[in-house]
């Protein structure tokens, strides 16, 4: 992928602005993004955080969206395509309470590879399940805080 992460950033923001509000509020941040990994972090603060102090469970479905979806974005974009995407099942495990900033992560860039491959070359839809990990390193390391399985859904368009 050719875009570097200051236009990523942008188009981001921009797209939450625009399009899906909700992701500009919770004011995610994309870290790295190459052809098999992207992650995404989201502050907490007092917008994103609940009683408890730590993240509220609706900013972390935000991440986890992010984190899925933004790659294949990304990835049908630098190849002049546009894809139709959705999320049709989601299935999350928290494992802790995540009291700091959080990191998402996505290593499935081969998989959303192979969906676009298939889908441009055939026109039909494609699902398949996505894993996001979110973390808090500045509390506890590479210790997930939660683990998302999303079903990314994907078809060519046009």
């Amino acid at each position: 992928m050719k875009q570097s992460l200051a236009h990523a950033n942008r188009m981001l923001k921009l797209f939450g602005f625009f399009k899906v509000p909700l992701i500009w509020y919770c004011r995610p941040k994309i870290l790295v993004l190459n052809e098999e990994q992207v992650q995404i972090r989201i502050p907490l603060k007092r917008k994103t955080k609940n009683h408890l102090n730590s993240m509220y469970f609706g900013t972390l479905a935000v991440g986890a969206d992010v984190a899925g979806g933004f790659m294949a974005m990304s990835k049908a974009e630098s190849r002049g395509k546009k894809i139709s995407l959705a999320f049709k099942a989601v299935n999350g495990e928290f494992l802790k309470r995540p009291e700091a900033d959080v990191i998402f992560t996505c290593n499935d860039g081969q998989l959303i590879d192979e969906m676009l491959d298939h889908t441009m070359q055939t026109g039909e839809r494609v699902n398949q399940p996505v894993r996001i990990t979110a973390t808090c390193p500045s509390l506890h390391g590479h210790e997930p805080m939660a683990v998302f399985d999303l079903t990314l859904s994907v078809k060519a368009v046009g």
